[in-house]
């Protein structure tokens, strides 16, 4: 008789317990056959609707190499079950181990059909065709008891090996069975030659015998190292269940793990009271479901993790996550870009040309009349030309074909994720958001995909070429609650900006107001009738290529804010393609992976958490080069 093993780990019942004294009335059977099988569809829906029928729970593996099975019920209907195999062709011979319990081991009713009835991945192993010869239980023990130099070989896993195996029996190391290939591979027998050295060829020839738990692994374990070289293999008949039930504890230490409800069975056959962890698989003895950081279903000591363990490692997830969606630089493969126009207040009436150009100039006139006669600008409700009058409130979608978007940094680094927000060390050069030239490739684009279904929102922005901290919410309250500190000015930022020249003083400060429009480009222009606007420097280090590093605090938040007070001051920032040296103005935007970075910052954040209302102060964990 053979104990199925494997088949059944994620169909025990969570709340199983060994099987009591009072009236057992639960027939458990398993059992494996390796036959050729066909017609494996209608066969596994008959199975199937049968155990509905009769009220049985456990999983059946069908597989044109034979069945795995692990099944309990009445014993009047496993005996049914039993008779509709036996009527299959090639399992009439099937037998199985039989015991009783006083409860149902599992949860559901699986009959499934798998490549494989014991996962192995060696096609050329085939056991119904043969298999290694087998030792009964009593030889092994003579042979033990004589002293007779035998290599035992343990085939299961290391967390059943954990409870017991028989007396310097090898262990391979084990997660799953699957990888019993590799690791037998690896492996050399440490047996002697007629001189006392050791010898590859001698090890190959010495006696080598397998065990498992029932004997289904030593089926394929046991061809599989004779296809390797050994001349010797012998596969326990049995496995250690029989040995236990024909020479009980002799030469074996310890107990045996079986897939069932008892979790272990002693030399005896009865369950030791041991127990298995549904979180993690790991067989516990008493002292271990002892421990506090035992709790059933959810952790035992081997998988136990304090809140900072699980959350450490789920920001590694989630950074990988991130590093993998970002490195695969999205924008960078073509694809058609739909864009949303919405026609604001001020431009009802115009024409859709002049809307357009007036709107987004960069495009130039030219090709915008080009776009509108190609089909590109459309309406879901209207036929569009040049000429037509757009009204306040419309949306019109752009259609951009073949859009392939410059590549992007894309270290970014997850600093701090909490249920509300998230703080994100943002590289540059990389776009905060779509616009422009950018749309996937772009830090909410990479972000939006990591956290789907989850909508995250900007609380405030940087610049495409300023790296350093950004804050994002998780949820639509944070995200009033944050804003609302940014707009009130609660939030206290620092950045670090590397510019030209060497300011006279250590401290000072900028209050020069901000045009309220931009270029074409975005660039904006220091305006008396602009918005009022602060800033605070303190300088770090003058360099000797006539560069300073600055300290900047921003006291308002406006586009471009520290640029602009810096070069209206004289010292524009080292690589800013917009505010230049001697006052001047570029016509560039977003820099290139190629281009000198800009040497602005985002270093420090400080602002009060919008559950706890402490302050939180969050630091940037990159230094950029430029700051030595």
């Amino acid at each position: 008789m053979n104990q199925s093993v494997e088949a059944c780990e994620s169909n025990l019942a969570p709340d199983s317990t060994c099987p009591d004294s009072t009236g057992p009335d639960v027939l458990n059977l398993a059992a494996y056959k390796f036959a050729s099988l066909d017609n494996l569809v209608p066969l596994r829906r008959e199975l199937k609707e049968l155990c509905y029928r009769l009220e049985l729970k456990g999983t059946i593996l069908l597989s044109l190499e034979g069945i795995n099975l692990f099944v309990a019920g009445k014993p009047e209907a496993i005996e049914s079950l039993v008779d509709r195999i036996h009527a299959i062709p090639g399992l009439g011979d099937l037998e199985g181990k039989q015991s009783f319990t006083s409860k149902q081991p599992f949860r559901r009713m699986l009959v499934k059909i798998k490549k494989e009835i014991i996962a192995f991945g060696i096609d050329t192993i085939r056991p119904k065709v043969r298999t290694s010869p087998k030792l009964s239980a009593r030889t092994l023990r003579e042979w033990l008891d004589d002293g007779r130099e035998v290599v035992l070989l343990d085939v299961r896993n290391d967390y059943e090996i954990k409870l017991g195996t028989f007396h310097g029996a090898v262990d391979l190391g084990l997660k799953h069975f699957r990888h019993f290939p590799e690791a037998a591979a690896d492996w050399r027998p440490t047996t002697k030659n007629t001189e006392g050295e050791s010898d590859d060829a001698t090890n190959k020839k010495a006696p080598v015998v397998m065990f498992c738990t029932g004997g289904i692994r030593c089926e394929k374990a046991g061809p599989y190292m004779e296809q390797l070289g050994y001349e010797n293999i012998f596969q326990l008949d049995g496995g250690i269940l029989k040995y236990f039930e024909e020479c009980g504890s002799d030469h074996y230490d310890g107990s045996c793990f079986v897939f069932d409800q008892r979790v272990a069975v002693g030399p005896d056959l009865k369950p030791t009271g041991d127990a298995m962890c549904f979180a993690c698989q790991a067989t516990l003895h008493q002292s271990e479901l002892d421990s506090p950081e035992y709790e059933a279903g959810v952790s035992c000591p081997y998988c136990f993790k304090t809140p900072q363990e699980s959350h450490s490692d789920h920001m590694k997830m989630r950074q990988e996550q991130i590093e993998q969606i970002a490195r695969a630089l999205p924008g960078c493969t073509p694809y058609d870009n739909h864009r949303p126009i919405h026609v604001p207040g001020l431009f009802a009436g115009y024409s859709l040309i002049d809307f357009l150009v007036e709107r987004y100039p960069a495009y130039g006139r030219e090709r915008w009349h080009d776009e509108i006669n190609l089909g590109k600008i459309t309406h879901e409700s209207r036929s569009l030309t040049p000429n037509s009058i757009v009204r306040e409130g419309e949306c019109f979608d752009h259609v951009e074909s073949d859009c392939v978007e410059p590549p992007v940094a894309t270290n970014i680094k997850l600093v701090i994720e909490e249920e509300g927000f998230l703080v994100i060390d943002k590289p540059a050069p990389l776009p905060m958001h779509p616009s422009g030239r950018y749309n996937k490739n772009t830090l909410q684009a990479f972000l939006t995909e990591a956290y789907h279904p989850q909508v995250l929102r900007l609380v405030h922005r940087l610049d495409a070429n300023t790296s350093g901290l950004v804050l994002l919410a998780r949820m639509y309250r944070t995200a009033r609650v944050l804003q609302k500190q940014f707009e009130q000015g609660k939030v206290s930022k620092k950045y670090f900006a590397r510019v030209h020249g060497h300011p006279s003083e250590d401290t000072f400060e900028c209050s020069a107001p901000i045009g309220r429009n931009a270029d074409h480009a975005g660039a904006r222009q220091i305006e008396p009738d602009g918005f009022p606007s602060t800033t605070r420097f303190r300088v770090l280090e003058r360099f000797a290529d006539h560069t300073s590093l600055l300290e900047a605090q921003p006291i308002t938040g406006r586009t471009n804010q520290i640029r602009i007070h810096l070069w209206s001051l004289g010292f524009p920032i080292v690589g800013d393609s917009l505010y230049l040296q001697g006052g001047g103005q570029g016509d560039r935007g977003t820099l290139s992976l190629d281009d000198a970075p800009m040497c602005l910052h985002a270093a420090e954040l400080s602002f009060c958490h919008p559950a706890s209302g402490l302050s939180l102060l969050v630091k940037s964990p990159t230094t950029p080069i430029w700051i030595a």
